[in-house]
Formats: structure tokens, sequence, C-alpha cells
């Protein structure tokens, strides 16, 4: 194989695996396939701020703000300031924040989990895709100054 074709399946590959994602939140009739990706990134137990959902899950800004801020109405995540950062706020699941992406989340956890246990060597698969991950954003990077 050469590399056009590598990258052209890998390409393929990774929007199938990303329509997989999208059509489960329409499954659980989400209005945004992000408000998927920020559920799933706060359902961590973590706080998060809305800069680094963004640049970790390459959500636009404006459309996390507003996903954000609509989860925030209804009492499912809480916002506090973070020690030093005038303008960054951190974003947490209130309880029934938890409660709302558990109900979303935890069949696709299951479902993640079955299909987990049939990969080998896991987290050498995920540092080899870190890697090219880190390359291709260098060519992204050069892609600006053109």
């Amino acid at each position: 194989m050469d590399e056009r074709v590598f990258f052209y399946r890998l390409g393929r590959l990774v929007y199938q695996i990303d329509g997989a994602y999208e059509a489960y939140g329409r499954g659980c009739k989400l209005g945004s396939p992000n408000l998927l990706w920020i559920l799933y990134a706060l359902n961590d137990g973590k706080g998060h701020s809305q800069k680094q959902i963004c640049g970790e899950w390459d959500i636009p800004r404006s459309t996390a703000n507003t996903i954000i801020k609509d989860l925030e109405s209804k009492n499912y995540v809480a916002l506090s300031q973070i020690k030093g950062e005038r303008r960054e706020l951190l974003v947490s699941l209130t309880p029934s924040g938890r409660e709302y992406a558990d109900g979303i989340l935890s069949d696709l956890y299951k479902r993640e989990k079955e299909i987990y246990s049939e990969i080998e060597a896991p987290e050498k698969f995920l540092d080899l895709l870190q890697n090219l991950a880190a390359k291709m954003q260098k060519i992204a990077a050069k892609g600006d100054k053109v």
C-alpha cells in the first residue's frame, strides 16, 4: 500500500467512526453531535475549561459556548472561576447533569467496552494514532502559512 491509499483509507475510517458517534447522538435525540462530545468530556468527573474542551475535541468555541450555556440553563453544568484566570471558567457537571450524561452515555460506554475487549494492544494502538495526529497537526500548521 502506498501513502495515498493509506491516508485515503485512514480518512474514511476516521469519518466512519465519527459518523457512528454522530448516529448514536441522533438516536439519543441530541440536538447537536457536539453535545455528545461535550457530555463525554465532562463525564470524566473533572472540571474542564471551555478552551480545553474546544482544543481537545476540536469543537468551535462559539458552538461549545452555545451548548454549555444551554446546559447551564438546565442546571446540568456549573461554571466557576479558575484561579489565576480572568476569562476562562471551569465547566463541571452538576449532580443532575451527571445523571443526564449517564443516561445518554451508559449504553455507549457498554458498547465501547465490548469493542475495546477485541482490540489487541490498545495502548500501543493509541500511541501510534497520537503520534500520527501530532504529525498531522504539524502539516495543518504549515497549511496556515500558505
